[in-house]
């Protein structure tokens, strides 16, 4: 070693003493900063018939022509008419247009005065994208109707986060718009009802159903706000100002085409950003088609997950089975809204109506 770097790194190691930032013998745990305070519930004005519901596509582009027409005539059976925002078609990539063209998209629907609510038409990726573009001011100040679910997960939150505004984990757009959706979808931002979310059984040929169960992971009634989504579009934001305070919240997770271990890793991310030791409960949701993946031997389970992480460390009311994600029939759940979680009921109930 040469005297001059000799003398460099003594140099340094006398700084680093001086301002304290030489590591101790003993690593020590680091506190979790708290959460940004949570902004106060924002209900949209409720939908009546002959309202406009916008089209936008926050996420991936769609190629074919069907399925804009079955989206529109789904609202129209609603009772909705139907704009498409100017960008609906648009495509960069994969894309359903430009970063700027989605957002400003987004922006536009919320500040026209004749549109009543926002449907993201489908998921896929890039809605995390668009969400510096966006104008959280503007959406505050006319409150309005938003939905979706899988990548939209990422919209419906940073809105809520940014600007308290209930948003609505629904059906997309393309989505198969059944009766059991539509009934929930209808309570919630139509009829105005302060509903309880129940899985409702399918008529079997068995001596015990197997279909739409629930099962109590740890049972107990808890009260917040709801907060989540998709696992791998929640967990991607966090860190970030569009992350929802998770302090006192009831989390509710779904996740499809992911292999068992990156839903852990994924659940790993909430852990270590102290959300999942802030929660109040914690309700999952369909978990299709997550599997061990092909050549993972000696996986662990999904059930094997779910108690590392909520289980055994929580000591809050957690339950499995609710009825929305990647599948046909799904609740609505109104991000930002107070609701009571009860995990041996298996149910969620809205403490107010999600619309005024």
């Amino acid at each position: 070693m040469t005297p001059n770097r000799r003398h460099f790194i003594a140099a340094a190691a006398a700084a680093a003493s001086a301002t304290g930032l030489v590591a101790s013998p003993a690593v020590q745990a680091v506190p979790v900063a708290p959460a940004a305070p949570r902004l106060p519930a924002l209900r949209p004005r409720r939908l009546q018939p002959g309202d406009t519901i916008a089209l936008v596509n926050p996420s991936n582009a769609v190629f074919e022509r069907l399925p804009y027409v079955l989206a529109t005539e789904a609202l129209q059976a609603l009772g909705f008419k139907v704009r498409e925002a100017p960008n609906l078609h648009a495509r960069y990539g994969p894309f359903a247009g430009t970063d700027a063209q989605r957002a400003a998209d987004v922006n536009a629907m919320f500040a026209d005065p004749g549109v009543q609510g926002i449907l993201a038409l489908t998921g896929g990726s890039g809605a995390n994208r668009i969400l510096p573009l966006l104008d959280y001011g503007l959406i505050a100040r006319n409150p309005k109707f938003l939905g979706g679910f899988s990548d939209v997960t990422a919209l419906i939150n940073a809105v809520n986060a940014q600007t308290g505004l209930v948003t609505f984990h629904c059906p997309l757009g393309v989505s198969e718009w059944n009766a059991f959706s539509v009934a929930w979808l209808r309570g919630a931002v139509i009829d105005a009802k302060a509903q309880t979310l129940a899985n409702e059984a399918e008529s079997e040929d068995a001596l015990v159903p197997r279909n739409n169960r629930t099962q109590t992971l740890r049972g107990g009634r808890a009260r917040g706000p709801l907060v989540g989504g998709n696992l791998a579009v929640f967990s991607s934001l966090a860190g970030s100002r569009y992350w929802p305070a998770c302090d006192g919240a009831i989390l509710f997770l779904e996740e499809t085409n992911e292999a068992i271990y990156r839903c852990d890793r994924m659940l790993s991310t909430l852990k270590l950003a102290g959300a999942l030791d802030r929660v109040a409960g914690v309700v999952l949701g369909a978990f299709t088609n997550c599997t061990p993946g092909e050549g993972n031997y000696g996986t662990l389970t999904l059930d094997e997950v779910f108690d590392d992480y909520f289980v055994k460390p929580l000591k809050v009311p957690v339950y499995s089975g609710a009825l929305f994600g990647h599948i046909k029939r799904k609740f609505t759940l109104p991000v930002g809204l107070d609701v009571e979680l009860d995990a041996d009921a298996g149910t969620i109930r809205y403490l107010q109506p999600a619309v005024v």
